[in-house]
C-alpha cells in the first residue's frame, strides 16, 4: 500500500536522494533533477499542494513536483521531475502519483499541464503532442516528447510558447 501526500520540509533530504537515484540510469538526464527541484522549492513557482510524496512502510519511495509556468496570458503547470526508487519502478507508484496530481490540479484550478518526457509512458495520463493545443516549448524538441494534458472540462483555450520558472534555466 503506498499513501500520497504533501511533501513536507522534513522530506526534502530524503526526496533528494529518491530523484537522485531515480534518475542515475535515466536514458534521458543531466543528472542535476535532484538539484532543480532543491532550486524550484525556493521559487516563485512552487506550489506546495502539488509536491508530492508516496510513502511505502514509512519510506519515501516515490516524489512528483509540479510548478508554475505561463502559456500566453494563463497560469499553467508544468510536470518536472517524476522520480520513482528504481526498486519500485513498474509497480504504478508513478501512475498513482500522476493521477493524485492532476486531481489536485483540476481542484486548484489549473487548466494544462505539460511535460517534456517518454511518448511512450505520459500518453496512458492524457498526454499528447503540445503542438495539438498550439503550446510550443521554448526549445527544440520532437513534438513527441512535448506533451500536455488538459486536467478539465473547461473550454478555455490556451495557445502560446511556454514560459518556465526561471530556476529551469531556459
Amino acid at each position: 500500500m503506498v499513501d500520497i501526500r504533501q511533501e513536507t520540509e522534513k522530506d526534502y533530504a530524503e526526496i533528494y536522494n529518491v530523484v537522485k537515484r531515480a534518475f542515475e540510469t535515466a536514458e534521458h538526464s543531466d543528472g542535476n533533477e535532484q538539484e532543480l527541484v532543491s532550486a524550484l522549492r525556493k521559487g516563485g513557482g512552487y506550489i506546495p499542494e502539488l509536491s508530492l510524496a508516496a510513502v511505502r512502510d514509512g519510506k519515501i519511495v516515490g516524489y512528483i513536483m509540479f510548478t508554475k509556468i505561463k502559456i500566453g496570458g494563463y497560469e499553467e503547470l508544468a510536470l518536472a521531475p517524476l522520480a520513482v526508487l528504481p526498486e519500485y519502478q513498474r509497480q504504478g507508484i508513478g501512475a498513482g502519483l500522476i493521477n493524485y496530481a492532476h486531481k489536485t490540479a483540476e481542484r486548484l484550478g489549473y487548466h494544462y499541464s505539460v511535460v517534456l518526457g517518454s511518448e511512450n509512458y505520459y500518453p496512458k495520463f492524457g498526454y499528447l503532442p503540445a503542438s495539438r493545443y498550439g503550446i510550443k516549448a521554448p526549445f527544440d524538441v520532437p513534438d513527441k516528447n512535448f506533451m500536455a494534458v488538459r486536467l478539465n472540462d473547461s473550454k478555455v483555450d490556451i495557445k502560446g510558447t511556454v514560459r518556465y520558472a526561471e530556476e529551469f534555466g531556459i
